[in-house]
């Protein structure tokens, strides 16, 4: 029996064009799942469709605006026209904001709060009513260590990230019924290629953020592969509700 097998299975990745979304990505396609990489760039995804293809793996991109709920309804429907169904659905979309709170605009709370829930949330609803129809679904989304734990300048994206974490629970709760579980994944300072090039011209504030990790070193996207595979395959049945802290143990300092 091949542990975590996804052979067949269609994935919907949300903003899987790189970082932590590029990583569940290849990790779901290496073990077997066809991709669907919606993006907001159309270059993004395609490029990433196209690395997965190189690597023998089934991917393709569909351009989306996850803030607006008709091109979402545009998605499901071309997935479902040209795939039949929808098997996982992976929320990796991100938005942040770094000011004092005193200092956010509207249109800065607008913007993080737009993709990171209210865009997230729709992407659950529109796809999850095909789960409900297929009667089987599994739906992970990324939360982040700053859902439990704060740090400064992030008010809006902390805001938005625990509410992604209780919707999962929300969502876990109301669709079990369904045969659909809802899960999430809450990453810590996972370096991508948002912060790499900070962190790279500031070592110091790595080694400090470091100090707080009780594994002694940041996160990469990879880290978050395994716990995606779980969850997305049939050996997380009975796991649903849950945040999954993908962070070296710095939630519970």
């Amino acid at each position: 029996m091949k542990v975590f097998d996804l052979s067949g299975k269609i994935a919907l990745i949300i903003g899987g064009s790189q970082g932590i979304g590029l990583a569940i990505a290849k990790g779901l396609a290496a073990a077997g799942a066809t991709i669907i990489i919606a993006n907001r760039k159309t270059e993004n995804g395609q490029k990433a469709a196209e690395s997965l293809e190189k690597e023998g793996f089934k991917a393709v991109a569909i351009p989306t605006d996850i803030t607006d709920k008709s091109s979402v309804e545009s998605l499901v429907s071309q997935v479902i026209t040209d795939f039949k169904r929808i098997d996982i659905l992976v929320n990796s979309a991100g938005a942040m904001v770094r000011k004092a709170a005193e200092d956010i605009t509207e249109e800065d709370w607008d913007y993080v709060m737009n993709v990171n829930l209210k865009g997230l949330f729709f992407c659950c609803q529109i796809a999850g009513r095909e789960m409900i129809r297929q009667k089987k679904g599994r739906i992970i989304n990324i939360s982040s260590l700053r859902s439990q734990k704060m740090a400064p300048n992030r008010s809006p994206y902390a805001t938005s990230k625990g509410g992604v974490s209780n919707l999962t629970r929300a969502l876990a709760y109301e669709w079990a019924k369904h045969n659909i579980t809802v899960n999430a994944i809450a990453p810590g300072t996972i370096i991508t290629e948002f912060n790499r090039k900070h962190f790279e011209e500031h070592p110091e504030d790595l080694a400090e953020i470091v100090k707080s990790i009780p594994r002694g070193r940041p996160g990469y996207p990879a880290d978050c592969v395994s716990a995606a595979l779980f969850l997305a395959s049939d050996e997380s049945d009975f796991v649903t509700g849950q945040i999954l802290f993908a962070d070296g143990g710095t939630s519970i300092c």
